[in-house]
């Protein structure tokens, strides 16, 4: 078999980078307008149109509307994880993984408000309803590996650690909505410092103001 010739190969990275780069403007045209319109009223000639990729092309990366809407939230679940790795101290004890965590994942909805906010809305969909559910299942286990090894390291009082997980993500979810709704006016980075309290206290058994958290 022939050798690839370096100029051959270099085009060949230019084109697989060049399609990458068109996938991501699909993907972020349709974040943009599924948030404005919603899934059902969005069509594929108005992402092309946002995105400036021709209509044919966009059949070469997504057989269906509905391909690129799962590609989508895989994307965003994945850039969430990462998100949540990083903001994480691998040195760090459990409960402060636990609280890095949280305040990561509150400053991700934060950044991309637009896109959660479109979630809610077609999270009552049956057809969506799984595929959403999947994002907050992975984030449930994750939470609960952390609520395990806090527990053995006597950091997490010994209650069901399931319900210390969901608590976990609830409390995630329930404040950044409130916040996306505008029910409370303090920054991303002061609603994250909050939530990332609330996480320690609650489930590190501490007191909130001299009362016992729940």
């Amino acid at each position: 078999m022939p050798a690839t010739s370096p100029a051959s190969s270099s085009s060949e990275r230019r084109h697989t980078s060049q399609g990458r780069e068109r996938k991501q403007q699909l993907i972020e045209a349709a974040v943009t307008l599924f948030s404005e319109r919603g899934y059902s009223a969005t069509r594929i000639a108005d992402i092309c149109e946002q995105a400036g990729v021709a209509k044919g092309l966009y059949y070469w990366y997504f057989p269906t509307k509905h391909d690129l809407f799962v590609e989508l939230v895989r994307t965003m679940r994945r850039r969430l994880r990462q998100a949540q790795a990083a903001g994480m101290d691998p040195n760090a004890d459990p409960l402060t993984r636990m609280r890095q965590g949280a305040e990561a994942s509150v400053r991700f909805i934060a950044e991309n408000a637009s896109y959660f906010s479109f979630v809610e809305v077609e999270r009552a969909e049956t057809e969506m309803s799984g595929l959403l559910r999947e994002g907050s299942d992975v984030y449930l286990r994750d939470v609960l590996a952390l609520v395990d090894e806090a527990q053995q390291d006597g950091l997490v009082p010994d209650t069901d650690p399931t319900l210390v997980a969901i608590g976990v993500v609830g409390a995630v979810s329930s404040f950044t909505n409130a916040w996306r709704n505008g029910r409370t006016t303090v920054s991303a980075d002061e609603l994250a410092s909050f939530v990332g309290d609330w996480v320690t206290n609650a489930v590190g058994g501490q007191t909130v103001n001299g009362m016992a958290a729940p």
